[in-house]
């Protein structure tokens, strides 16, 4: 028989919106009084740089969110019993190449990271400049160079990102992957885009489950590289988002991704807006990576 404090609080996060704030360490929810721990208090994985001491008086991103966010964002092996998306000739091939190739989280063993993070409506801002090393079982660890900013979004938006970056690394991505597994392919057209052709695709969970997104997939016709994804999350992990949204581009030269920028947007209950930019580089120690500059925001 089912847990019947599960199911009410199952009932609560589907049918109630209305928590109230924090008192005590908790939330309480304004329509049947059940509590909720406060986000922030929850333990995360330790960082290259150690998050600063003192309270923190408002929330940031849940780390549950993020990691679903970054694993969904790795491609799975296609299976034989996938169906084959109705396409052209060329966004057939296409499909086919990125299908039955594998993408990492991230793209590059040693890379150059930059965050820019903000709470729009509190006026706070904050960022960060690391070196990533993907480790040989996969797992990403951070060298931090640099950090500034409000300390409430560096440790509750910054700091979580990168936890999230580490824990969605050991999470098998069979399951939330942007596969014909998991989503159903749409083929929606042809794109040029500088000297290179991209066919899109829309993309529909099959299943509404939390990580997974809809909206649109690119994919280079050459070599079936992802050069766009974007999207909302079907299902929100938490009663304190309204509505989660993310765009990541990737730049290739050469066929291989010279640069990725990953914008993500947060809609909460409680603080407004949290947006968080996140650009990636291929580190090269003779040439530091430059800073964020306007253009790549």
């Amino acid at each position: 028989m089912p847990d019947i404090a599960k199911l009410r609080a199952l009932l609560c996060d589907w049918m109630h919106d209305a928590p109230m704030w924090p008192i005590h360490g908790h939330y309480q929810c304004r329509s049947c009084g059940r509590l909720y721990s406060v986000p922030w208090t929850e333990s995360a994985p330790a960082v290259a740089a150690p998050p600063a001491s003192g309270r923190v008086r408002s929330a940031g991103l849940s780390a549950t969110l993020l990691v679903l966010l970054l694993a969904s964002f790795a491609t799975a092996a296609y299976t034989a019993d996938a169906p084959i998306v109705e396409a052209t000739g060329g966004a057939s091939l296409a499909f086919a190449r990125y299908t039955a190739s594998r993408n990492e989280v991230s793209p590059w063993r040693l890379s150059i990271v930059e965050i820019e993070a903000s709470l729009p409506r509190l006026a706070k801002q904050g960022r960060l400049r690391a070196i990533r090393h993907v480790l040989p079982l996969g797992t990403p660890e951070y060298q931090v160079l640099d950090m500034t900013g409000d300390r409430t979004v560096r440790q509750q938006v910054i700091v979580r990102y990168l936890s999230a970056d580490i824990r969605a690394a050991a999470l098998p991505p069979d399951s939330i992957a942007i596969t014909p597994a998991n989503y159903h392919f749409r083929y929606k057209g042809r794109l040029e885009i500088g000297d290179r052709t991209t066919y899109a695709f829309a993309i529909t969970p099959r299943k509404k489950r939390p990580g997974l997104i809809k909206g649109e997939l690119w994919l280079d016709a050459q070599t079936g590289a992802v050069v766009r994804q974007s999207g909302y999350l079907v299902k929100n992990p938490s009663i304190f988002l309204k509505r989660v949204v993310v765009n990541q581009e990737t730049e290739l030269q050469r066929d291989l991704p010279e640069l990725r920028v990953t914008h993500l947007s947060v809609d909460t209950r409680l603080v407004g807006r949290a947006e968080l930019t996140v650009v990636e580089r291929p580190y090269t120690a003779a040439v530091p990576a430059p800073a964020l500059s306007e253009g790549d925001r």
